[in-house]
């Protein structure tokens, strides 16, 4: 990446509807967890990947 060029953005499952389950802890729109939210842009691309593999699998399992 050159000095002139943009960084690069970062993926991240976020549709801006921040509704935290009391219960679970998990934002009911991203399906991640406060401290996953509150540490997304310190992660590495691959840890970033991994949470966002896991979340259809919450989403079911909160919604189920």
């Amino acid at each position: 990446m050159s000095p002139s060029s943009p960084p690069r953005a970062i993926a991240t499952p976020c549709v801006k509807v921040c509704v935290v389950d009391g219960a679970s802890g998990h934002c009911l729109g991203c399906w991640r967890t406060l401290s996953e939210i509150a540490d997304w842009t310190r992660m590495t691309e691959a840890e970033r990947a991994a949470i966002m593999a896991e979340l259809p699998d919450r989403e079911g399992r909160l919604n189920g």
